[in-house]
């Protein structure tokens, strides 16, 4: 995977991770996704940028997964099968998981993600030398 490209993703990845974050940092518990509108949109804007991450996973995939395969602690298959939920299948979406995807797999992946990002910088910097 050419490492602009591999950049762009992991920016993607980041950006949404950020987006979810700040989002997320409004609920305390599963039920505030459900009990008010202002919950509901923030179900759905949470939603799509897990979306989001998991079609840039899915791309990392076909190009190359041996940047993902180094990451072996983080469950990319799980992020991309949550992708085609999302995208297929949005009335099955359980609030609870996704309250759980972001308190407990989100503050990974970031790290996951900024390893990533710095590893491939680096990488990018040795190969130009």
């Amino acid at each position: 995977m050419p490492e602009d490209e591999v950049l762009d993703t992991l920016g993607l990845m980041l950006e949404s991770i950020k987006l979810v974050q700040e989002r997320f940092s409004a609920i305390r518990t599963p039920e505030d996704f459900v009990t008010t509108s202002r919950g509901v949109t923030l179900l759905d804007a949470i939603s799509m940028r897990l979306q989001v991450i998991g079609e840039s996973v899915k791309q990392s995939q076909k190009i190359d997964s041996s940047l993902l395969e180094e990451y072996s602690e983080i469950e990319w298959d799980k992020i991309a099968r949550f992708r085609d939920l999302v995208s297929h299948h949005y009335e099955h979406v359980d609030h609870e998981v996704v309250f759980d995807i972001c308190r407990v797999h989100i503050p990974k992946l970031a790290e996951s993600v900024h390893k990533m990002r710095l590893h491939t910088i680096r990488n990018e910097s040795v190969e130009s030398e």
